[in-house]
């Protein structure tokens, strides 16, 4: 130990200052017996067994933590220490003073021992005016470091196997559109719960996040991205990077979720891609060989699209090295699609909304799907109190019915995601048709990588796809 920590033997002290020191962080602790009054009771006592006492000063911290020095009275404390007026520090147990280590640690052997302060544990029967004491601080402050660490893999472990049930793990914010529940340990939908709708379907319909933010008042359009991308909106809890079903009642579905998930994938695509300055980079695809195109200048004449295949410079774009298809002018090309797109009729328009609105089959499949399981379960409860084997079969047939209809109904709302999808395209699309000659080359890009799946190029047609599955 350095000369500086060298602690001076207090015998020598004429008139002692005692510093009486105790704490609670919870009202559980008070109940197990260390509460204010009980340890100030105890403290008090031991201070009389000293002789030539001039002063007894009382510190305490009233609803604070151990495991950190941030506490007001241990403030006043180590302030008074370091200025000359203590002599003793004395406390009831050492995980009063503090349950780190190193916390511990540094109070005794930085604070106090430079300080000539004695410090005293009644219930470990030791003080520093020893060097067995002074060992002895440091082996027991390991022990209340465990015991820390102890408790925090307990709550750790706990609060895991809460959110495997379903349960939210509390703590921290509870997500916006809702509030927690502590009896139940879910969460509940509020009244800002039609706000998070709102948002999604807002999004959906191809508004910017930032126009969301501006239409509600929300100051950043942060905002409007951390409701988005929170699982939770869909009933699922997202805890330590897995996710699990929660119990907790869904603001949006699930389909509805992971549509906006996928926007969000293009959108940010597209925000990668709109530093080129032409407009069909990597959409454009060879009808012959399906290998990429690039642009490649062509003199003065302006820039063709060429197949990888055949112009040999990145070889892991070979499809076939003897490729004929075509190499167009890609102003040709370009305008071409931008024309396609734009010739699709108010017709496919209307018909992708009446599809959208009138959502009647996916309705009438949930409504069956609800009636089956309930079937189910009344063939369960029936089967349980008889033991009629003669329900098993209607069991059986109750459950492919249900299997039957998920299939449908998962086939039925991926259709309707895709019609979804065209009426936002087509949309899109139509309201900026008028714009069109006005926009930058990288405006224009945003839009057609958000709608355009691929450009395939043959000899005698261009095929635009879009991302939802159909042909412009």
């Amino acid at each position: 130990m350095s000369k500086s920590k060298m602690f001076q033997p207090l015998e020598t002290v004429s008139e002692l200052t005692l510093a009486l020191y105790r704490r609670v962080s919870t009202d559980k602790q008070a109940d197990e017996g260390y509460s204010l009054d009980v340890q100030q009771e105890k403290l008090q006592a031991y201070a009389k067994t000293f002789s030539n006492v001039r002063e007894v000063r009382d510190y305490m911290d009233d609803g604070y933590s151990g495991s950190s020095l941030d506490r007001p009275g241990i403030g006043r404390l180590m302030k008074d220490i370091q200025a000359g007026e203590i002599t003793h520090v004395i406390v009831v147990k050492l995980d009063r003073l503090s349950r780190s280590q190193k916390d511990t640690l540094h109070l005794i052997e930085d604070v106090m021992i430079p300080a000539n302060v004695a410090f005293i544990s009644i219930m470990e029967s030791f003080n520093t005016d020893t060097a067995f004491g002074r060992a002895m601080v440091g082996i027991l402050s390991v022990f209340a470091q465990l015991e820390r660490e102890n408790i925090f893999e307990r709550t750790r472990g706990g609060m895991q196997k809460r959110v495997e049930k379903g349960y939210w793990p509390g703590g921290g914010r509870t997500p916006y559109g809702y509030d927690y529940d502590p009896a139940r340990g879910i969460l509940v939908p509020n009244e800002q719960a039609e706000m998070v709708r709102y948002i999604y379907d807002r999004y959906l319909a191809g508004v910017s996040m930032q126009t969301i933010a501006d239409n509600l008042d929300l100051k950043y359009e942060k905002l409007v991205y951390n409701i988005i991308t929170r699982k939770s909106n869909a009933g699922y809890i997202v805890y330590k990077g897995e996710e699990y079903k929660g119990l907790h009642e869904p603001i949006v579905s699930l389909d509805t979720y992971d549509r906006a998930m996928e926007l969000l994938a293009e959108r940010s695509a597209a925000k990668l891609v709109t530093k080129t300055s032409h407009l069909l980079t990597g959409l454009c695809r060879c009808g012959t060989c399906g290998a990429r195109m690039r642009y490649m200048k062509w003199g003065k004449t302006g820039y063709k699209l060429v197949c990888y295949s055949q112009q040999r410079s990145k070889k892991y774009l070979v499809r076939d090295p003897d490729c004929d298809g075509p190499s167009p002018f890609a102003e040709d090309v370009e305008e071409g699609v931008v024309g396609a797109l734009f010739a699709a009729s108010k017709e496919r328009l209307e018909n992708a909304r009446k599809s959208v609105e009138s959502g009647s089959l996916t309705g009438m499949l949930q409504e069956q799907l609800q009636r089956a399981e309930a079937k189910l379960r009344r063939l369960y409860s029936l089967y349980g109190d008889s033991g009629d084997d003669y329900l098993l079969d209607a069991i059986h047939d109750a459950k492919e019915d249900i299997d039957r209809l998920n299939g449908t109904l998962r086939e039925e709302r991926t259709k309707g995601a895709s019609t979804q999808s065209a009426m936002n395209a087509y949309e899109k699309l139509e309201s900026i048709q008028d714009a069109w000659p006005y926009m930058s080359v990288q405006e224009r890009r945003v839009v057609l990588v958000s709608v355009v799946e691929s450009v395939t190029i043959s000899g005698d047609y261009t095929d635009v796809k879009l991302k939802f599955g159909l042909s412009a």
